[in-house]
């Protein structure tokens, strides 16, 4: 079984790395669509941490995860 989870991490205002994780994200993403994702979210200004709101971008990556299980 194959997990996916995008992970956005920002810079807040006191100069902190946040990170919001996604889930299971849509196949054939691109570093243009998350940018433009991540420029959404920091325009709207609704992400509020404790050390700030969101003020910059910084990185982003799909982290996939693979597991077998084995029953015995």
């Amino acid at each position: 079984m194959m997990e996916k989870v995008l992970e956005l991490y920002f810079v807040t205002s006191d100069g902190k790395t946040a990170k919001v994780s996604v889930e299971d994200p849509i196949d054939n993403l691109d570093s243009q669509a998350i940018s433009a994702a991540m420029n959404e979210m920091l325009s709207s200004g609704i992400f509020i941490t404790k050390t700030g709101t969101y003020t910059s971008k910084k990185e982003a990556r799909i982290v996939e995860k693979t597991t077998t299980n084995y029953s015995f």
